[in-house]
């Protein structure tokens, strides 16, 4: 009976340490899929042109939103490479004239497009309206178009840029919770990101910032007009209502809309 008792004793222990190790597995959290990679016609932006500024707000608590965006991993500029390559010949016109060009932001995943949404349905969070929307109610951001559940930046040929005069002077760092001045305001009065005067601030909700607006007159205008006009020497079409915002055509994908991350990972090998 000693033996008997030993062999049931053993297998007991067996069957438990099974049951241990089965219920451990089924707690264990599943491994996390992949971050999704860009396709190979993406690349980053500073692997053709060194010389373009970034001013990557999205990365930062600087934006109208007020934090740093969802999908947004490193201060990078992404694009598709004909894209990339049209700024880099743009560049090149400016260079010659004594100015260089500064994004602002350019590949947009949908992550972060999903992020703006849910910030404009927030109504009771306007930490940021005093500089981003202070004319505009934010509950007409949508009926207004300044936010849209898709964004054409996420097809990869978008970029939001300005122009600088060289030598480009030191942006200074954003303090969160900083006091706000509009973005509409004078120039000197905006926060100094070093651009040139555009008669207003990047991602300005306010009609000031439609590219032709009749009340920007005089240096304002002649400087949209001089990043319109190299711009759209190399094949990019501006939106109107914003004097940032240009694509280039054709895209590569016209109705593709991407969410990989913007990282270097994302486009490493390209």
């Amino acid at each position: 009976m000693t033996g008997l008792a030993s062999a049931l004793r053993a297998r007991a222990v067996i069957g438990a340490a099974a049951l241990l190790a089965f219920a451990g597995t089924a707690a264990s959290p599943a491994a996390a899929a992949p971050e999704p990679r860009a396709p190979r016609e993406f690349v980053a932006l500073d692997s053709v042109d060194r010389t373009i500024l970034q001013e990557m707000r999205y990365t930062t608590a600087h934006n109208f939103v007020g934090e740093p965006i969802d999908g947004y991993r490193q201060p990078l500029c992404v694009l598709t490479r004909p894209a990339a390559e049209a700024l880099h010949r743009a560049q090149t016109r400016l260079l010659a004239r004594g100015y260089t060009l500064k994004v602002y932001d350019c590949y947009r995943p949908q992550r972060a497009v999903d992020h703006f949404v849910r910030w404009a349905e927030d109504l009771a969070d306007e930490r940021m309206k005093a500089e981003f929307y202070p004319l505009v109610a934010k509950e007409r951001l949508f009926a207004d178009g300044y936010i849209a559940e898709k964004s054409g930046h996420s097809r990869g040929s978008t970029v939001d840029l300005t122009v600088v005069r060289l030598p480009a002077a030191r942006t200074r760092a954003y303090v969160p919770g900083e006091e706000l001045t509009s973005c509409s305001g004078p120039y000197e009065e905006r926060f100094p990101d070093s651009s040139v005067d555009m008669g207003t601030g990047y991602d300005c909700f306010d009609t000031l910032s439609h590219t032709e607006d009749p009340r920007i007159t005089g240096v304002q205008r002649a400087n949209r007009q001089l990043l319109k006009g190299a711009l759209e020497a190399e094949g990019f079409v501006n939106l109107p209502e914003e004097w940032w915002h240009f694509t280039f055509k054709p895209e590569p994908f016209p109705a593709t809309f991407f969410d990989f991350p913007v990282a270097r990972r994302s486009v490493a090998g390209h």
